[in-house]
């Protein structure tokens, strides 16, 4: 007997479905129907969304804290091009 090989949906795709059934307008088997997927695989990304979600409003309100602004940047680009000058100079003057 052949197995069939298994189909591989882009996230987006996944994303899509899940989105109708979190919306709860259609069914599970008429969302897996019309999308020609096992009803079983809605209900998995509908889970896996709502995983998702509460993961995203765990780790904060949003991303800004971990982001570096453009002054802070340049600010460190600097000190690194100098700290970057004065170990090369550190290093011919104490091969000599």
């Amino acid at each position: 007997m052949k197995k069939g090989k298994r189909r591989n949906y882009r996230s987006d795709f996944q994303a899509k479905i899940c989105l109708e059934a979190l919306r709860e307008i259609k069914t599970i088997s008429q969302i897996a129907a019309e999308n020609k997927i096992h009803p079983n695989m809605v209900t998995k990304w509908k889970k896996r969304g709502l995983e998702g979600l509460v993961s995203i409003f765990e780790t904060g309100t949003s991303n800004s804290h971990n982001t570096v602004s453009t002054e802070q940047q340049d600010e460190l680009l600097r000190q690194i091009g100098r700290l970057t000058v004065e170990n090369e100079f550190l290093k011919k003057n104490s091969l000599q």
